[in-house]
């Protein structure tokens, strides 16, 4: 995510924090001293626990999980995916609230024997041992918010998983949804006759993040019944080994085409991005050759394989566009916006 920085890794997983995380610490600093900042760094530490045991769960599954990213309103564990097995979703997302019940049982007594009931049961920021109450009460109080069954948190994505078990997974992710809109507007509502903005932004997140998550499902469910061929455009440009970036300019300008994949003596020797091009002809001009700013690996995929899982493919290779073969020879080149203007269509359709 832009704007954040990289801390450190934990289990081959980076923990960063985006840029805005910093102004809690600041404020708070400001308003209550030092109590205000160990308060923040506190919930820093329980925040990472706690999306480091979603993050080490779905690892268990399979689930590749790339970083954790730290925001003022919580923590984002970057998965690549969400299985759709309900099990392995509940247990995923059952892990982090869990940790912090399990966390707050451990504490009580520590707490209780150190503070005393007058402190624990009266948090505030006004004394250190009524900030260390504070602490306390963070845990339980992630684990509650978490579970809500407010879509996409934690608790929605187990409403999601025990209504899956019972109904079509799609229709689940609309129910679940519901609910996410429901709450958004809930502490929208509460947020502004209140006047706290805090609970405002967690309105929009949820709400905007509901949406997001209900789209990417639909897509998935979309794509799941499609193959290459049925997104493939019927026309494709390719390019020589021997043209140079001046003529692949003017393709690029004349066309809706912005990849293109290199072909010499009837072999695909290579794929040219139109990243690629913009970026040499700003540092060495126009003179240079397609052979010279060509990709050599590259993936490929075939006319018959499912558009999920080249879909997928794309989004962990990080690229734009592919070249599609059928028997060893190039059939055209498929492209994100090939398989996002398909999916609107047939969503259009319904």
């Amino acid at each position: 995510m832009k704007g954040s920085v990289k801390l450190f890794d934990v289990f081959g997983i980076a923990i960063r924090i985006h840029f805005t995380f910093l102004l809690l610490p600041l404020i708070f600093g400001f308003y209550h001293g030092l109590r205000g900042v160990f308060l923040i760094f506190f919930v820093f530490c329980c925040v990472t626990l706690h999306e480091l045991c979603h993050s080490l769960q779905a690892r268990h599954f399979g689930v590749k999980v790339d970083q954790i990213i730290l925001l003022p309103i919580g923590g984002v564990a970057a998965m690549r995916s969400i299985p759709e097995n309900p099990r392995q979703e509940f247990k995923i997302s059952i892990a982090g609230p869990l940790f912090n019940i399990v966390f707050a049982l451990v504490l009580f007594f520590p707490a209780y024997f150190f503070l005393g009931a007058e402190n624990l049961f009266h948090p505030g920021i006004d004394t250190w041992p009524r900030t260390f109450a504070y602490a306390f009460w963070i845990n339980p109080i992630l684990a509650v918010f978490n579970l809500l069954p407010a879509f996409p948190m934690d608790g929605g994505r187990a409403l999601r998983s025990f209504l899956a078990r019972r109904m079509d997974y799609g229709k689940a992710t609309r129910i679940a949804v519901g609910f996410g809109h429901a709450f958004a507007v809930l502490f929208g509502f509460f947020g502004f006759i209140s006047f706290n903005p805090i609970l405002i932004i967690i309105a929009f997140f949820i709400f905007i993040a509901a949406s997001s998550e209900g789209m990417q499902v639909d897509l998935r469910l979309t794509l799941r019944r499609l193959s290459v061929k049925e997104v493939l455009p019927g026309q494709f440009v390719s390019v020589a080994v021997s043209m140079p970036l001046s003529e692949v300019l003017a393709l690029t300008l004349h066309s809706h085409q912005e990849d293109f994949p290199v072909i010499e003596r009837g072999e695909l020797v290579g794929l040219l991005t139109r990243a690629d091009v913009i970026l040499t002809i700003h540092q060495f001009g126009m003179d240079r050759l397609v052979r010279d700013v060509m990709r050599k690996d590259f993936p490929v995929v075939q006319l018959e394989d499912s558009l999920i899982n080249v879909h997928k493919m794309m989004e962990e290779r990080q690229v734009k566009a592919v070249p599609v073969l059928n028997r060893g020879r190039v059939a055209g080149i498929v492209s994100l916006e090939d398989i996002s203007r398909v999916y609107l269509l047939m969503s259009g359709k319904r």
